[in-house]
């Protein structure tokens, strides 16, 4: 295959890309045009451990005790869940669920 006239890997080095991120850039625009060629966030949209269930869980126990920590909160969640989510995690989650309020 070749760019322009040029082989692909010719192109690429000139670009100080490797052929195989050409390709995916070249597939990328090709879907979605040149929003495709933008960076694009990595990691989760969300915060997929603080389900709904546990974000319930965290509420009401924090309407029983008021005072609870977030540290004592999230050894709560791993013992109830089996699952660990950072302290900022479940700061966050609360911040997002206060100002929904």
């Amino acid at each position: 295959m070749t760019i322009d006239g040029q082989p692909v890997g010719a192109t690429a080095a000139a670009f100080g890309f490797s052929r195989v991120t050409l390709y995916q850039l070249r597939k990328r625009f090709e879907a979605e045009g040149l929003a495709g060629l933008l960076p694009h966030r990595k990691g989760p949209r969300r915060a997929h451990k603080l389900s709904d269930e546990v974000l319930t869980f965290v509420l009401q126990t924090l309407e029983a005790e008021p005072k609870l920590r977030v540290a004592d909160l999230q050894q709560r969640i791993a013992q109830r869940f089996g699952v660990s989510v950072h302290p900022r995690s479940i700061e966050r989650a609360l911040a997002r669920h206060r100002k929904k309020d």
